[in-house]
């Protein structure tokens, strides 16, 4: 049962991160990095990696997506000028 559950988890990790590796727009790649980090926290929630887990979860679902975006707004406004 728990193969099974893994298979199934590192399936999720695989299709994202193809999804996530062919998206060439910038603001895309934060919405396909969510679910990305979601099949990333379930994937290692199943292999029983709780602290590696609480790290992911700040960083894949708050920090990379918070600061590409402050990043691409950076950018946007400094375009805008010239």
């Amino acid at each position: 049962m728990t193969a099974a559950v893994q298979l199934v988890a590192m399936a999720l990790v695989a299709v994202f991160g193809t999804a996530l590796v062919l998206t060439t727009e910038p603001k895309r790649q934060v919405i396909v990095s969510g679910p990305f980090s979601l099949s990333l926290i379930v994937l290692l929630t199943v292999l029983q990696a709780p602290d590696v887990v609480l790290s992911a979860v700040v960083v894949g679902l708050i920090g990379y997506p918070v600061m590409v975006l402050f990043a691409l707004a950076k950018i946007n406004s400094h375009q805008v000028e010239e």
